[in-house]
């Protein structure tokens, strides 16, 4: 189990290779379920559980269909009362301790690699491109560029640069989504 501790709550976040979306044969019961728009089969599943104290308080599992995402330190941001994480082609935002749902977009097909916070808003790096989200989840600016997971992705100061997996192009763009030619 990886807790990570925002304010007084600690909060697990694993993939749940078990669940299966309707099953009443789940290993564990999960209070709130969370899935993508699409009614195919989940490629990625996570089950979240906070605690205080080292008692359970709630638990929720999301899940969406596409392109899988492998949990890992970039793929989640904390925030006070909220938390965001990537899974497959859509962003999920839940509140802290309650774990609903504010909000969740599907940002990038097939998947969602990580996700970054920029001033007040969010640069999501997928595979077939990268996107900024505002607070409340709306797409400010999306670009298409072929990526994967390994591919160089690098939030500068005043810039993004991007690497494209298809062509080995290097792209550099500002944080308004903007191409910038040197």
């Amino acid at each position: 189990m990886t807790l990570h501790t925002v304010g007084k709550y600690q909060i697990d976040i694993y993939k749940d290779y078990t669940f299966t979306r309707g099953s009443a044969d789940n290993v564990f019961s999960y209070d709130f379920e969370y899935f993508g728009d699409s009614s195919s089969e989940l490629t990625t599943v996570f089950g979240i559980k906070i605690f205080e104290d080292d008692e359970l308080l709630d638990s929720v599992v999301i899940g969406a269909s596409r392109g899988v995402t492998v949990y890992h330190q970039s793929a989640v941001i904390f925030e006070e009362d909220r938390f965001l994480l990537c899974c497959s082609d859509t962003i999920f935002c839940l509140s802290i301790p309650d774990l609903v749902l504010l909000w969740k977009t599907k940002v990038n097909s097939p998947a969602c690699f990580e996700i970054f916070k920029y001033k007040e808003t969010y640069i999501v790096h997928g595979e077939i491109g990268i996107a900024q989200l505002d607070k409340n989840g709306n797409i400010v600016w999306q670009i298409f560029v072929a990526m994967d997971d390994r591919a160089d992705f690098i939030l500068e100061k005043d810039y993004i640069l991007v690497r494209d997996d298809y062509d080995n192009r290097i792209y550099k763009f500002d944080y308004d989504g903007n191409s910038i030619n040197d």
